[in-house]
């Protein structure tokens, strides 16, 4: 009896971490925008968001367990495919559809994550579906398409192909990652992440550039600091904590739940940059956190 509390309670405990991972995630927009004033490209910002994470990763990975360092080379292609395949490619994908089409409708085809995470979760994990988790899944959604106002407008075949690329690449986190954590810790797992994605971002960010614009700085020691701030609020801390959740909560219900990331989002452009909300975003806001609700109510068996 003890040991099924203790199991409900690590997992209620995980469920928190990915919610904490999805406010911070919801952050971002503040330091990017903040970056972009020191005329960062988006692709720049992205290395060195990834980088600083990467190096923050190494350090806690140094201090906790360095024979975690360790990998198997059996091992070395899931972890390409988590910093190349998930984190670098979502990442490019995402900012490349901003470019071409309306942030609302980019920002909607990356919350077709949750679908291929379920979809993949099925076939990959068995994952049983239920009328509660298609639901939740509905009600994440379509809260999504509220939150960003989706126009419509603007979309081309090329964008839609990166949009959706961003939703595949950003879901298949959720499932490689759990295929990562049957044999290595969450710290492993996202240090090794971090660290290739790091490595795949200095090949497309015109390193040189991006260098010339730190030595340009006024401030440098400050530009740093923010630097440091943005990879740890934005990256180290909802990664580890998204990871360390993903211990015990199916991928799929981790993707919905990770929804909450644009209502942060709104909230945080209401709040920061005085941004209206409309009654349709209210709405949708409402949505996606029905659907948390509904995934954390206990079903009786």
């Amino acid at each position: 009896m003890r040991i099924t509390k203790n199991k409900s309670e690590t997992k209620k405990l995980n469920f928190i971490l990915i919610i904490i991972a999805a406010c911070f995630w919801g952050s971002m927009g503040i330091f990017v925008r903040r970056l972009t004033s020191f005329g960062f490209d988006s692709i720049q910002i992205v290395s060195i968001r990834v980088t600083l994470a990467a190096l923050i990763f190494s350090l806690l990975l140094l201090i906790r367990d360095r024979s975690g360092f360790r990998i198997s080379l059996r091992d070395v292609p899931l972890f390409l495919g988590l910093g190349l395949g998930s984190i670098l490619f979502f990442t490019v994908c995402y900012f490349a559809a901003i470019t071409i089409m309306p942030l609302s409708t980019a920002a909607i085809l990356l919350y077709t994550s949750p679908i291929w995470i379920t979809l993949m979760s099925a076939l990959f994990f068995h994952e049983k579906m239920n009328g509660r988790k298609v639901m939740a899944l509905l009600l994440a959604f379509g809260g999504c398409v509220l939150v960003s106002g989706i126009s419509g407008e603007g979309i081309t075949f090329t964008g839609l192909l990166l949009g959706l690329g961003s939703g595949i690449g950003y879901g298949l986190y959720s499932i490689l990652g759990t295929v990562a954590l049957r044999k290595y810790s969450p710290y492993v797992v996202t240090t090794y992440t971090f660290l290739i994605a790091a490595m795949g971002s200095w090949v497309i960010c015109k390193p040189m550039d991006m260098l010339s614009k730190f030595e340009k700085a006024d401030d440098l020691t400050g530009l740093i600091f923010f630097c440091s701030l943005t990879a740890l609020v934005t990256a180290v801390i909802p990664f580890l904590a998204y990871t360390l959740g993903l211990r015990s909560v199916e991928a799929s219900k981790a993707g919905i739940i990770a929804t909450i990331e644009p209502v942060v989002a709104t909230l945080v452009g209401i709040l920061c940059f005085s941004e209206t909300l409309t009654i349709l975003s209210g709405m949708g806001i409402v949505m996606v956190l029905a659907a948390v609700i509904i995934l954390n109510i206990k079903q009786n068996t």
